[in-house]
């Protein structure tokens, strides 16, 4: 059925069934979906009100590139290579749920003159005078007509004659049904001008296009029902067309037939391919878009719309730039068209303004001062775009390419003798001759390159910076104008001032709690650092507690996850600044001026009272009081809101450059004055100014005393705040530091014993740390684009709030209304200043840790203690009792409060009750249910193999977490006895016969440890964890007292050593990069399901469309209040959603979208009972995961101590005493699981179902419980959850019926599989070892080689593999993504060409040798200058070698644990997270190498002595190879360079040895030599030998 029949979301209006009660009748204050009274259509499902869908649901990721003749030659060749070009790169594109429509593909190129006048369309008028519109129009002809007419009208008044409009010849039979039924009506208006040309005539076309648009939105408000609106003009140009559409790339050349016509030539051709997260066919988000052609995400855009639209009230424009209705891509192109078309700048400037490089403290302009006032210069006037991108563009005279500042899109060029340039996601698309290239190139990270069109000028990008930089004197005007507060931590006023009297009284009154300050508050001020904590929130949402909370905590972070990667604040922090403006902010268009640069900067968000008085006296000031009277009453909150605004207005109108929002008070508030919480006040003021057109004209600073978190900083500054000054948090400081309790704990050793001074300094870089993070998360780099971009998500906000503060924010399923959340801080109002005597200690609520008739907890020593009951009597064999204690331990999880949103539904049925007999059985249930990612290392070896015991017993899948496996588990046991106990396992309890320790479930994360050919090969299913619930958007940490001796060697790194997982952002920063890892992972294992991990957040839905087109089998929605994994406290607190909203959102989506058939979908995240599994079912999950539950089962008694290694029941721990408490034994295990799945039973009885299938989606079974219904909860509304997946799409699936195809021809878009091929021709090797040569040639779609063959190898002989080069195999060509993945030991992979991203990644053993072919060489082509490997190379290898005769792109061997590698240059963040193995570099090396370095030994070549510059010394030394065993290691690594590549770096540095070994550095990890120090003088008193250490790294 199509949109049209599908029914409207009946819950979001008065007759709804699904909202009962007080909900129904408070409907009217609901958020509702757009167009509520019409039917849902495609991609409009999850929505996230009142949050427009574009901003979090159109998501996409691609492949892109150029060709350009630099000789100025118009060719129909440009145009047929590109289009082959595309076709090459098939695979980083989707797919619609019907796999025929394409996600979008597209070109730009130079407007094809000749064909059009050779087919009449100019009317005999020369081309000069011409400009030409490719226009989508609407399907219906009349408003096709209208739409006509009002381009002609406009062409009219502005001088144009319109000589006619031609149809563009279409094959629609080559369409697919989703992508025709879109189909536009696709006519090419010819414009002539009497007088313009050149570049006049260019600005007359874009601002004839920009008036038509506004009249065409004018007509579309005037006349709702005609579709004019739907009009969009590809390109409107007198030098560039676009031809695009919802096309696979194979399809584009057949569909527009002007595109293969012999006729049509250019000089220049972009080229993109898209793949999309969400399916709804829309052709105007094809690309390229007028200017652009982009790859990646704008993680910023919601912020960034703001402004604009700021800008544009401010401009007075009909007709805004950005839209709510277009993607992110398109956003950023109308502004980067207007600032070139619209103002005239170079694209290169401007682009370089919108997302600007991380040009400090790099080495590269070091000797040009001058690039960096100009660039400190535009950062002043422009919030980034921030986010991965890659962007070509072109605006028909300058074309070039520029990388995002952390390098995260792959980026190739090459150049030819005959001045092609082919710019390229992958190298190899463009097919050259060898013989004909005379350089090899790369983008790194920020940088450029642009090729005039006219001259043929191909410039890089320091000669692109220089050139802008001397266009105006940014160095001057800088000096002469701009203005910095510098970081002052004196914090001389805090010092010197007292602790104010009565701040008890005054902490109460504004929220604080004795847990913000005695854990939080004490943690950062003594050690630096956020509270840590663990075993995840188990605490009641905000909209849910009894408690009053701050509203800081109804907001949640928002996190990258697969469509974009969070970034590495920790080793990465070279990219990333806290530095704000403060002040008028001038139009960019306006540039450059020396005005413009009156700039004033401050270094960090986290104001002291010195700071804040330095911008009061460079800027001026406006004071505006957010107290107001008590005695106002719940309405008062709204009326002095609005009186806030009305006078921040003012001040700007009366000039102020700054409005503070202060609640700050001489001798503190009284009791008859309240205050508007300060995220209110500031995300009020700033709509408001935004409505008003002021808001360019100030900056809002906030004085409060309710800011002591990052969180509450980071959503401050996310809602319109520049700059905070937390002066209740300096006092609070003060007032802890001079407590008696901290001072006897400095006495005593228990605190750091530090100053008053240090502490307020350690609270600062606290907050900056933590607000790093959380700027991360959502791979953002910049505070400055942080600011206003609202990148939270609201749960339990009403829809007058969100419009009133926080438009834009989703907020799903309402909630709270002003009145009410007057109520919450009238609360503290009263404890404060209600009783007899002012308070003298702060409340303990209990949010943090479990008290008795505080906060309610979820989890409780109390509830372990019950569940242990009834375990312990199944263990005892008193089976009635057991069922008796579990029906008590079921009982009070259902008596307790509301704390999660499906503790507010209730469970009804439309079938008649069944009998028990009748529901599948217990057996099959269990057959459904998971462990969560726990790893070894975060657990016990006992705990740790007892539950993967367990649950495999039960007949479930154990999930190994990312710590690897032994390959000892992989054997069932076979010597038990009858008391339980097997001589092979003699550390565990409870064992028979034919239990195994495997996990079938084998996590792959962004740490990679220990995954080898093997430890794959041994899966069933094999996850790659992109988030997890505890700490969404972070990497993981195994602290060194954890890193035992046995955890070590699985993970292959040091004992003592602290881990550290990045995250998720190496090989998996776009969903095409994740389809790559998805390919290589179904090779390595084809037997294997490949799950992909996600966390509930808004959008999810749409990511989880994206996971299925990208291939993945099984899809996990965890939820966001976590699980074991330690985490700071804010992280666990505030970040991620309740997973009723992410499965909800995820299963409608994939159903709408024709996918859910394809995947298998899981719930996670703190289920306990038989009731969450039913209601998980209901909502669309047909799997179920545990985690923390089974833990308890086990023993646990949540003392939450796993971070600190001192579990007292050896379950999260590694100390030997305690684990030796370990009291678990498997049967616990599968105790709990059989009550659970007996417990399902009886609900689907009930419910009148036989089996989980018919169950799954069944949402109409469930509906709100009026008994949970109260003042607070009153207005939710579930329609988001509550809405069946099954009305909107009737007849679709809503379970698993039909694998991926992975390998077929058309997944690959090859014939044959080549590693298919390789194993046939190996056979005799995999047979008997016999060795075997094998030849044959290569191109980029030949993905992941060696996978496959490496997968047979560890079939038949484990992780030992195969002797050395057992199987040689030579390779001619281009290599594809992930060349020798996983590869194993035995096999070697010998490249003549080059290889794309991913080479060596996972390599196992086996060896790869890439150097350029001897055609290329015989021309005088000189590999150590040119590019021959592209990023993340030998990524996660735990052996084997590689030997690259050329240069290598960014991130080159990130967490190498034991490869050797030789390479002739590398890019930025080279051996990252390194913890073993050998790296050699002969030539240049990038920025930031060794961050996070933990082992293994890199020599780098350091000719010019600028190593050091580049290195993060944080980790390692850099220390001379002047030892004799240093020197024979290195020359052997030389030598064998040599033999392998033919290296002549390598022969001339051996040729000069005496000479050339003193210009190599030893770059040697901290840790890796306490190690070798500790392990010598323990080997020297007759302990382990050192010897062992050195080669384990």
């Amino acid at each position: 059925a199509g949109p049209s029949a599908r029914p409207a979301v009946a819950s979001r209006r008065a007759s709804a069934p699904l909202a009962t009660g007080a909900a129904a009748a408070a409907d009217a204050d609901r958020p509702r979906f757009p167009s509520s009274d019409l039917p849902l259509g495609l991609g409009q499902l999850g929505v996230p009100e009142p949050g427009p869908m574009p901003l979090v649901g159109e998501r996409d990721a691609c492949g892109v590139g150029f060709l350009a003749d630099t000789k100025g030659r118009n060719n129909h060749d440009i145009i047929a290579r590109a289009l082959h070009a595309l076709s090459c790169m098939e695979h980083r594109g989707g797919c619609g749920g019907d796999r025929v429509s394409g996600d979008g593909a597209g070109v730009m190129t130079a407007v094809p003159w000749g064909l059009f006048e050779a087919d009449g369309s100019l009317g005999g008028k020369p081309a000069d005078s011409m400009g030409v519109a490719m226009a989508f129009l609407p399907q219906q002809p009349e408003a096709a007509q209208q739409a006509q007419h009002l381009l002609e009208t406009q062409a009219a008044l502005k001088g144009f004659e319109v000589v006619g409009w031609r149809e563009v010849p279409q094959a629609k039979e080559s369409l697919g049904p989703l992508a025709r039924d879109a189909l536009p009506t696709i006519r090419q208006a010819f414009l002539h001008h009497p007088t313009l040309r050149r570049d006049d005539l260019e600005r007359a076309l874009y601002k004839l296009r920009r008036s038509t648009q506004a009249d065409l939105l004018e007509h579309a408000k005037e006349n709702p029902d005609c579709p004019v609106g739907e009009t969009y003009f590809a390109s409107l140009s007198s030098r560039t067309i676009v031809y695009k559409g919802m096309v696979q790339s194979a399809v584009l050349g057949r569909f527009y037939g002007d595109l293969t016509d012999e006729r049509y030539t250019t000089n220049f051709a972009i080229y993109h391919r898209r793949f999309s997260t969400n399916t709804v066919p829309k052709w105007p988000l094809a690309q390229p878009m007028r200017c652009l052609a982009h790859n990646g995400e704008i993680n910023t855009l919601i912020g960034n719309v703001n402004w604009q639209r700021a800008l544009d009230v401010q401009r007075g424009r009909r007709d805004p730039l950005c839209s709510d209705t277009k993607s992110d891509s398109a956003n950023l192109d109308s502004v980067f068209e207007n600032a070139i078309r619209g103002t005239g700048k170079q694209p290169v400037l401007a682009l370089s303004a919108l997302v600007p490089e991380a040009y400090r403290d790099q080495p590269a302009y070091d000797d040009h001062p001058e690039v960096t006032a100009m660039l400190d210069y535009y950062a002043g006037l422009q919030e980034p775009w921030d986010g991965p991108a890659l962007l070509t563009f072109c605006d028909g005279t300058q074309l070039g390419a520029q990388l995002d500042r952390n390098g995260l899109r792959p980026a190739r060029f090459l150049e030819t003798k005959d001045g092609l340039v082919a710019f390229m996601s992958e190298t190899g698309v463009v097919e050259v001759d060898d013989a004909d290239v005379v350089r090899k190139g790369r983008l790194g990270p920020g940088n450029c390159i642009t090729i005039n069109l006219e001259t043929g000028e191909f410039k890089t990008n320091l000669e692109v910076k220089k050139g802008l930089a001397a266009e105006a004197p940014y160095s001057e005007w800088m000096a002469a104008k701009a203005k910095k507060v510098p970081y002052r931590d004196e914090f001389a006023v805090e010092c010197e001032a007292e602790v104010p009297p009565g701040l008890v009284q005054q902490m109460t009154a504004f929220g604080w709690t004795s847990e913000d300050l005695e854990m939080q508050v004490a943690d950062m001020s003594n050690g630096g650092k956020e509270t840590l904590f663990s075993l995840g929130d188990d605490t009641p949402l905000a909209v849910l507690s009894s408690q009053p909370r701050s509203l800081y905590d109804y907001f949640k972070q928002r996190f990258a996850q697969v469509t974009n990667p969070p970034i590495d604040p920790l080793r990465e922090g070279v990219v990333m600044g806290l530095e704000m403006t403060v002040g008028k902010r001038h139009d960019l268009a306006l540039a450059p001026s020396e005005e413009l640069a009156d700039v004033l900067t401050v270094a960090t968000p986290v104001l002291n009272a010195a700071q804040l008085g330095e911008i009061r006296a460079a800027k001026p000031t406006a004071t505006v009081s957010t107290l107001y009277p008590i005695a106002a009453g719940p309405d008062g909150l709204r009326r002095a809101v609005e009186e806030l605004c009305a006078q921040a207005e003012q001040a700007v109108r009366d000039g102020a450059e700054a409005v503070l929002l202060s609640d700050f008070r001489e001798g503190g508030r009284t009791a008859d004055l309240t205050f508007v919480p300060p995220l209110l006040a500031v995300g009020a003021v700033h709509h408001h100014l935004i409505r008003a057109g002021l808001r360019m004209r100030a900056s809002i600073l906030v004085e409060t005393a309710q800011a002591w978190s990052t969180h509450h900083i980071a959503c401050l500054v996310g809602y319109g705040a520049s700059a905070v000054h937390p002066y209740m948090l300096w006092s609070a400081v003060r007032f802890l530091y001079e407590s008696d309790k901290s001072a006897k704990m400095r006495e005593q050793g228990k605190l750091n014993d530090i100053s008053l001074r240090a502490s307020l300094v350690n609270t600062r870089k606290a907050l900056e740390a933590g607000v790093l993070k959380i700027l991360s998360k959502i791979g953002i780099s910049l505070l400055s684009s942080y600011h206003g971009a609202q990148i939270f998500e609201a749960i339990g906000i009403g829809e007058q709030l969100v419009e009133t503060a926080f438009r834009g924010t989703p907020s799903r399923v309402g909630g709270l209304t002003p009145p009410e959340l007057a109520e919450e801080v009238a609360e503290w109002h009263a404890t404060a200043f209600g009783g007899a005597a002012p308070p003298e200690r702060l409340l303990n609520y209990g949010f943090v840790k479990f008290y008795a008739k505080k906060e309610h907890h979820e989890n409780t020593p109390p509830m372990s203690k019950m569940l242990h009951k009834a375990l312990d009597s199944y263990e005892a064999g008193d089976w009635d009792k057991g069922r008796d204690q579990y029906k008590l331990f079921n009982d009070a999880v259902a008596a307790a409060p509301p704390a999660t949103l499906r503790d507010m539904l209730e469970m009804v049925s439309d079938r008649e009750p069944i009998s028990i007999d009748e529901v599948e059985p217990v057996e099959a249930i269990m057959r459904r249910f998971a462990t969560g990612g726990m790893s070894l290392g975060a657990l016990s070896r006992e705990a740790h193999e007892t539950l993967a015991m367990g649950v495999n017993r039960a007949g479930a899948r154990s999930n190994s977490g990312e710590g690897g496996e032994d390959e000892a588990r992989w054997t069932a046991v076979s010597d038990s006895d009858d008391h339980g106990n097997s001589p092979s396992w003699p550390h565990l309890k409870g064992l028979q016969d034919g239990d195994i320790a495997s996990s079938k479930i084998k996590q792959v994360a962004s740490g990679r440890f220990g995954v080898t050919p093997a430890y794959l090969m041994s899966a069933e299913q094999i996850e790659i964890k992109i988030a997890q619930g505890a700490k969404p958007g972070e990497g993981g940490q195994l602290p060194g007292a954890k890193v035992n001796a046995y955890i070590a060697s699985i993970r292959a790194c040091k004992e003592g050593v602290m881990l550290i997982s990045p995250p998720p952002h190496h090989d998996i920063y776009s969903i095409e990069d994740l389809a790559q890892l998805i390919h290589d992972l179904k090779s390595a294992n084809r037997a294997a399901r490949v799950s992909v991990k996600l966390v509930s957040e808004v959008g999810v839905g749409v990511v989880a469309a994206g996971v299925a087109k990208a291939k993945a089998d099984h899809i996990v929605i965890s939820g966001g209040d976590g699980g074991t994994g330690a985490a700071a406290w804010t992280g666990i607190k505030h970040a991620g959603l309740p997973w009723e909203l992410g499965l909800a959102e995820a299963h409608q989506t994939l159903v709408l979208n024709r996918l859910r058939s394809r995947i298998v979908l899981q719930s996670d995240g703190q289920l306990k009972t038989g009731r969450d599994v039913t209601i998980a079912a209901l909502l669309g999950a047909e799997e179920f995961g545990f985690a923390t539950t089974p833990l308890i089962a086990l023993g646990c008694i949540m003392m939450r101590k796993c971070h600190l290694n001192t579990c007292p029941v050896g379950i999260a721990t590694q100390d030997p005493e305690l684990r030796a408490k370990f009291a678990g034994k498997p049967e616990h295990v599968v105790n709990f699981f059989f009550h659970l799945a007996e417990e399902v039973r009886g609900h689907m009885a009930s419910m009148g179902f036989r089996s989980i299938e018919e169950m799954v989606g069944r949402a109409d079974m469930l509906r709100v419980d009026d008994a949970h219904l109260n003042e607070k909860t009153r207005l939710l509304d579930f329609g988001p959850i509550l809405t069946p997946a099954a009305s909107l799409a009737p007849g679709e699936p809503q379970i698993n019926t039909m694998g991926q195809d992975h390998f077929s021809r058309e997944a690959t878009g090859l014939d044959s599989i080549l590693d298919l091929d390789l194993v046939e021709a190996a056979a005799p090797a995999l047979e008997s070892a016999t060795p075997v040569s094998i030849e044959r040639p290569l191109n980029n779609l030949n993905r992941a080689v060696g996978a496959i063959l490496s997968n047979e190898v560890s079939k038949r002989y484990g992780g030992a593999g195969l002797p050395d080069g057992t199987i040689n195999v030579l390779l001619r060509g281009h290599t594809g993504q992930s060349f020798g993945f996983s590869l194993a030991k035995g096999v070697r992979l010998e490249v003549q060409g080059d290889a794309n991203d991913g080479c060596g990644k996972g390599l196992s053993g086996g060896q790869i040798v890439v150097y350029p072919g001897a055609e290329l060489l015989e021309q005088g082509f000189v590999a150590e200058e040119n590019v021959i490997v592209g990023n993340v190379a030998c990524y996660g290898a735990t052996g084997g070698s590689v030997f690259f005769r050329g240069i290598a792109g960014e991130r080159f061997c990130v967490r190498n644990s034991g490869a050797i590698a030789v390479v002739e240059g590398i890019g930025d963040h080279g051996c990252e997270y390194m913890t073993g193995g050998r790296v050699v570099c002969l030539g240049s090396t990038g920025i930031n190498f060794g961050a996070g370095m933990s082992g293994g030994i890199a020599y780098m070549l350091d000719a010019d002595g600028s190593f050091a510059s580049r290195c993060n010394t944080e980790m390692v030394s850099l220390d001379r190879v002047d030892s004799p065993a240093d020197e024979a290691e290195l020359r052997g690594y030389l030598e064998s360079h040599v033999e392998h590549t033919g290296s002549p770096v390598a022969a001339a540095l051996l040729a000069d040895w005496s000479g050339s070994v003193g210009k190599f550095v030893k770059v040697f990890p901290h840790d890796y030599k306490r190690v070798l120090r500790e392990r010598a003088a323990a080997e020297a008193e007759g302990g382990p030998a050192a010897a062992a250490v050195a080669a384990s790294g």
